[in-house]
């Protein structure tokens, strides 16, 4: 297998570059463009003429409109795929310094989550364009749900949703790429440590970088705490944002809260396993691997309007009142939001 092609931070969301539209191909079973001499195994010129836009003519039909050769869905998943497994065996394929893997996240990653995105969880998301096409920019997010799959489904609603579709670069905690398979995954999926240098360079390379500045303490938290933040930290992503002077987008997550409802939690299993919590739901560990399936819930995504972060003097990030009350006001601002999505809700798993 060949080795990827390693490429610096791009700028503009660091999406992948667009791969070649799959050749069209005439009735003849030729590409277009390549039969115009007749010659070959599907006839001669005289039975056939192809033109430049892949189309066809009849010579014994005078007079018959032009006939579009397109390939049917099937023939187009099947090219697409070859083409997939080729530039994986042969190593055409980008990779970034952090270890992100456009092409996987395109066509592996990104089609494994949307089941659940889009039939599961039915999501729903609200002010996408508060978030910048282009540029360096800063999301902030609540955090929930005992498995941190809010923050996957964020990554599919900035790439599937957004006008301009962005690869959303999370901040994740070292437990992440501490465990086998998953750290190697985080990282071909475009994320890195939740750190200030590495936020610094992806937010200065012109990424959107997603953060959710509860951690654990918000994912594992109890159900009666539901939709309540916790504290968000000492403010380093604040201070990232000032210092590279991209505005920061608050989102707010409603549904997440109910897919695990955490009734309880086995600590001395917890220390066992090296891992903050070990969650008693529901369904869990009463149904076993059944409990491992998320609650159905119906969920709402809502991006924010962008706090500026470009207005304020240079070393404003070494001021620890500024940090504190910019951090208080994207905290605040993403609870009002959450109050109002939950007022606006019937049901839970109804919307």
């Amino acid at each position: 297998m060949g080795e990827a092609e390693v490429i610096p931070l791009r700028g503009a969301g660091g999406r992948p570059r667009p791969r070649p539209a799959p050749r069209r191909r005439g009735v003849t079973g030729r590409p277009a463009g390549e039969a115009a001499d007749g010659v070959g195994d599907g006839g001669t010129a005289d039975e056939y003429r192809v033109d430049g836009g892949g189309a066809t003519h009849d010579a014994d039909a005078p007079g018959t409109d032009l006939v579009p050769a397109r390939p049917s869905e099937l023939e187009s998943a099947v090219t697409e795929v070859a083409a997939f497994l080729r530039r994986r065996l042969t190593g055409r394929y980008p990779v970034d310094e952090f270890g992100f893997d456009p092409d996987l996240n395109e066509n592996v990653i990104l089609p494994a989550l949307r089941p659940l995105y889009d039939r599961w969880f039915r999501v729903e998301t609200i002010g996408v364009e508060n978030v910048p096409a282009e540029g360096g920019a800063l999301l902030v997010a609540n955090h929930s749900g005992t498995l941190p799959l809010d923050a996957l489904m964020t990554v599919v609603a900035t790439h599937d949703d957004l006008p301009t579709p962005r690869n959303l670069r999370m901040l994740a905690a070292d437990l992440v790429f501490g465990m086998p398979g998953f750290g190697a995954v985080a990282r071909k999926a475009g994320h890195t440590l939740a750190c200030t240098p590495d936020a610094e360079k992806l937010l200065g390379a012109g990424e959107l970088v997603g953060v959710w500045p509860e951690g654990f303490k918000g994912i594992g938290k109890a159900y009666a705490d539901r939709y309540k933040l916790q504290r968000f930290g000492r403010g380093g992503f604040v201070s990232a944002a000032l210092r590279t002077g991209v505005p920061i987008i608050p989102c707010s997550i409603v549904g997440a809260e109910e897919i695990y409802p955490k009734i309880g939690d086995l600590g001395p299993i917890a220390r066992l396993l090296g891992v903050p919590y070990f969650p008693i739901t529901p369904t869990w560990p009463l149904l076993g691997p059944l409990g491992l399936v998320p609650l159905p819930s119906k969920w709402y995504i809502e991006f924010g309007e962008p706090i500026r972060t470009d207005e304020f003097e240079p070393g404003a990030a070494d001021d620890p009142m500024l940090v504190f009350n910019l951090t208080d006001q994207v905290r605040e601002n993403i609870q009002q939001t959450l109050y109002r999505l939950l007022s606006g809700r019937r049901n839970a798993f109804l919307g």
